[in-house]
């Protein structure tokens, strides 16, 4: 099965309502999604994580090396195309269109194969996953401890076991929102916080021992990506969880936070880190030093399906047992019209529970129309 074309769809819409995290609003959403064609009228589909302009530039750029090439010898593409761009991509965006192009490789051999990746990666394991809802950003109007509280307790009615929430907004506004987050959801749905790497360590310190008592899952992103010492300092103080890893990149990048215990969930991105190819190596390398796994997801169903496929063959946190801890999606609640058009059946939870795509490939169709109407064109 050889590839004859590849494509590039920068999707893009406006907000209704604006949102911020800890260091950016958000006024628009972006998707980069990859097409691959091939000689046997088979089709895959992947999207890339990040800027999503540049990642179509650099993927156009790989396409002439890519077509004419046995689509279903992805692990030897991703090894040539991370060679050709080493000495410039050992992270960033050559990594994340590469991701792109992996992910719509496995879409493929699966389409080849009549069977979802998962199963050609040996699984499943599971065939439904628990979901946590991300969402709780900041707006632009309102009192925080109110509307932070009135949406994660909607999050809870709708059957969600756990929540995240945007915190870096300064120290006594996150103490603020997360007790009330707490109250609003009580004791029995996970709280998750989640600082974007907006402090340093004595600062993330700090509001960690002010939470710690609310039972807090994991604090994520708590200093900057770079920072390992800083994660390893903010883990040796807290209680709490430490969690990290959408802004790293490959098997090399994940080794260090992985080996040195810096934290205790990697949180690749599957459309970031280097595709399931990657993603699948740097999961068997958490679990060799027990290391918990979970995946970041920020992305159109696309990235959904492929963060699904990757969570049907992970292993438990915790070996065999009659109540073992399994990973979960991280489930985007925010606004993102190319998200809910993108896919002819859109991806959704039945409380808090998202059931595993089992047909072939990535086990999802792309409506063609919704991609003709949020395609900028780039």
């Amino acid at each position: 099965m050889k590839i004859t074309a590849v494509r590039t769809y920068v999707l893009e819409a406006p907000l209704t309502q604006p949102f911020a995290y800890s260091r950016a609003w958000y006024a628009t959403r972006a998707s980069m999604i990859v097409e691959i064609q091939t000689d046997q009228g088979l089709v895959g589909w992947g999207e890339s994580y990040g800027p999503a302009r540049i990642n179509a530039a650099i993927v156009r750029a790989m396409a002439p090396f890519l077509v004419g090439q046995d689509a279903l010898r992805s692990e030897w593409i991703w090894q040539e195309l991370y060679a050709r761009y080493r000495d410039h991509g050992q992270k960033g965006s050559i990594i994340q269109a590469l991701s792109g192009v992996d992910i719509a490789l496995w879409d493929l051999k699966g389409k080849f194969f009549g069977e979802p990746i998962h199963r050609l990666m040996g699984g499943p394991l599971r065939t439904q996953v628990n979901a946590y809802a991300t969402g709780l950003y900041g707006r632009e109007q309102g009192s925080p401890e109110q509307y932070l509280a009135e949406e994660a307790a909607g999050y809870a009615a709708e059957g969600f076991k756990a929540v995240k929430l945007k915190v870096g907004f300064g120290i006594e506004r996150d103490v603020r929102a997360t007790h009330a987050v707490r109250n609003a959801i009580g004791s029995d749905v996970g709280l998750m916080i989640d600082a974007n790497h907006a402090y340093d360590a004595v600062a993330a310190i700090r509001l960690g021992r002010l939470v710690e008592e609310l039972d807090i899952g994991w604090f994520e992103e708590p200093v900057p990506p770079e920072d390992v010492r800083g994660h390893q300092e903010v883990r040796a103080a807290l209680t709490i969880p430490v969690a990290s890893g959408e802004c790293e990149f490959t098997r090399y990048g994940f080794r260090e936070l992985i080996t040195t215990r810096a934290v205790d969930y990697v949180q690749p991105d599957t459309c970031s880190a280097g595709g399931l190819s990657e993603c699948k190596k740097i999961a068997d390398m958490a679990c060799a030093y027990g290391v918990r796994y979970a995946p970041h997801v920020w992305g159109s169903g696309v990235a959904v399906a492929a963060a699904l496929q990757l969570l049907a063959v992970l292993p438990s946190f915790t070996p065999p047992s009659l109540d073992p801890v399994e990973p979960m999606l991280e489930f985007d609640q925010t606004e993102h019209p190319v998200r809910a058009a993108l896919l002819a059946t859109p991806i959704s939870h039945r409380r808090g529970v998202v059931a595993v795509p089992t047909a072939p490939g990535l086990g999802i169709e792309i409506d063609r129309e919704a991609l003709r109407r949020f395609d900028t064109g780039d």
